[in-house]
């Protein structure tokens, strides 16, 4: 974790603490449960204390500012590759802190990635609205339809500089397509979010099988599903991997299963993916 960063999509990963609790199918095979674990760093579970990472790496993100704001290039950063902000383990105290080192760095986009969507409203800083902190990009993890219909309706009902959907790891199709176009005025003429602004569309999505030890399948066909609904929308789209286990189901009634081989085993490499799917957007 630091300003450099080997997830493809961020520029630098910040963790103001480390720990947390799984909630979904796609914590099962957590890579920052097993990351903590080697290092002692914080036990994954309710009850189990999260552990806050030093002042002197709190301090970290002033400086990569100074230099975004030197060189005129914003510096994304993924805030946090090993908790989820809005974990109900952290102390409202730790979160306020995180409030004010965003605020502090207005040169960096910050990119908040939860499981717990259904958190976020009463956990957001007072100041939140439409426009009040246009450096927050606001994100769900979804891994199939379930989460998705639980989780993005509350999602666009929150306002945001940017919303984002990572679907990764996959782990079925899902179709977003009614998700993606700005929704339409209701019979009463209301398009807004309880603070007024426009309740608008998703304006990114991620893509990824999953990679390491377990990997479950990742069927190729619904990435392209994907690709294809966001591009009808003029929406950005990442692909980011290809995972260890990825194919298409040739046969469903007896799971005839095709892999697609990758020298990296956990097909990181866009060079090797079918054309379709080298797909990079950032969404500004």
């Amino acid at each position: 974790m630091g300003d450099k960063s080997s997830i493809e999509w961020t520029d630098a990963t910040f963790n103001p603490w480390i720990g947390c609790t799984k909630v979904s199918p796609g914590c099962d095979r957590c890579y920052a449960e097993r990351e903590s674990e080697r290092r002692g760093w914080a036990k994954w579970g309710v009850g189990e204390p999260r552990h806050r990472t030093s002042e002197a790496y709190w301090r970290a993100p002033l400086k990569w500012d100074r230099k975004a704001k030197a060189t005129g290039k914003r510096t994304r950063v993924f805030c946090a590759s090993l908790a989820d902000v809005f974990d109900n383990e952290v102390p409202n105290k730790w979160r306020a802190d995180l409030w004010g080192v965003i605020a502090a760095t207005p040169n960096l986009d910050w990119l908040l990635l939860t499981k717990r969507i259904g958190n976020v409203a009463k956990m957001l800083p007072d100041s939140w609205g439409l426009g009040s902190w246009p450096n927050i990009w606001l994100g769900i993890s979804i891994v199939n339809q379930e989460e998705a219909d639980r989780d993005i309706p509350k999602l666009l009902a929150t306002p945001a500089a940017v919303r984002f959907v990572s679907y990764e790891p996959a782990l079925a199709p899902f179709d977003l397509s009614r998700w993606i176009h700005e929704i339409p005025a209701d019979n009463d003429g209301d398009r807004t979010g309880h603070d007024g602004g426009l309740i608008s569309r998703i304006d990114w999505i991620i893509i990824g099988g999953e990679s390491g030890p377990g990997a479950r399948l990742f069927d190729i066909a619904w990435a392209r599903s994907v690709i294809a609904q966001r591009k009808a929308a003029g929406v950005s789209c990442f692909m980011k991997q290809l995972g260890s286990r990825a194919g298409t189901l040739l046969r469903a009634y007896d799971g005839t299963w095709e892999s697609f081989p990758t020298k990296d085993r956990k097909g990181g490499d866009p060079a090797e993916w079918p054309a379709d799917l080298r797909v990079r957007e950032f969404p500004r």
